[in-house]
């Protein structure tokens, strides 16, 4: 997986590299080196993150509840 993927990746999930970072309770640092480009993404994690992103691209958010009030 390259880093411009793993990027894309994070925003069809709606993750902040916080977000990932908490989720494998690993440091921000690496989830940051990983996104530059600076560290290789093992395959695990690549095909972990490659199967949410296309299970939130096919099913995204429904649009029925928008501006939705209480």
């Amino acid at each position: 997986m390259t880093s411009k993927r793993f990027s894309e990746c994070l925003l069809h999930i709606r993750w902040t590299p916080i977000n990932i970072a908490s989720a494998l309770q690993c440091e921000l640092s690496w989830i940051e080196a990983m996104e530059a480009g600076n560290e290789e993404i093992p395959d695990g994690l690549a095909t972990w993150l490659e199967t949410l992103a296309q299970a939130h691209e096919a099913l995204p958010p429904p649009t029925t509840y928008r501006g939705r009030r209480a």
